[in-house]
């Protein structure tokens, strides 16, 4: 399975990221996990990335898909599919990112959209705030992140609609049964997927069925 997800901050994603991945055997690219492996082996990217952020800048569009390609390819030459965690943010990361995976035979199978409020995500982002002691998050700039997030990366979950590979899951549940709806889901259409042309594929929406899954009906 080749499998994007797209989140707010604080919806779970790198959780289930990780249970994807290791379910189907797929990569797991983080690209938070990328760039700092990058910085610490000191490759030519990673000290590009060092010296974007030595002179205060952020790390370039161009510098990021590098690093995603080349760890589509290496999921590519081992025969697996990929989660890609963390981009795109933006509609021009997302046509980049396209163009990139159809080059390599490697376009995503399902862009995985986690679905939680704007008040879950403040409440969330603070809990784990003071239990990691993170003086930096407070309510104020959580809700900044959140309002970039509505303008920029929010978008993008028309575009892969569009494209009939969106899956929406409500993620206001425990991990655990939002973990379970996923990979059910996931497991339907890995057996479908090559039964199904491109141009006949629709949007999925899950957010109806939390019941099916575990979560609790309304007393």
């Amino acid at each position: 399975m080749r499998v994007l997800l797209i989140a707010p901050p604080g919806a779970g994603k790198g959780t289930q990221g990780t249970l994807i991945a290791s379910h189907f055997g797929s990569l797991h690219i983080a690209t938070g996990d990328l760039l700092r492996e990058h910085v610490a082996h000191q490759t030519p990217l990673g000290l590009a990335v060092s010296q974007s952020l030595s002179r205060g800048e952020l790390v370039s569009d161009d510098i990021v898909l590098q690093m995603v390609g080349d760890a589509m390819v290496r999921a590519k030459e081992a025969g697996r599919g990929y989660v890609l965690d963390g981009m795109p943010r933006t509609i021009g990361q997302a046509r980049a990112l396209y163009a990139i995976a159809a080059e390599l035979g490697m376009l995503a199978d399902v862009s995985l959209y986690l679905q939680v409020s704007d008040e879950e995500v403040v409440g969330r982002l603070l809990a784990r705030a003071l239990i990691e002691h993170r003086t930096d998050d407070t309510e104020d700039v959580i809700r900044r992140r959140l309002a970039l997030y509505h303008e920029v990366t929010h978008p993008i979950v028309d575009w892969y609609r569009e494209r009939g590979i969106l899956v929406s899951v409500n993620a206001m549940r425990p991990a655990e049964d939002v973990g379970r709806e996923i990979l059910s889901v996931l497991e339907v259409m890995r057996a479908m997927i090559d039964h199904v042309p491109t141009d006949a594929r629709r949007a999925i929406d899950l957010t109806g069925l939390d019941a099916a899954f575990g979560a609790s009906k309304p007393g």
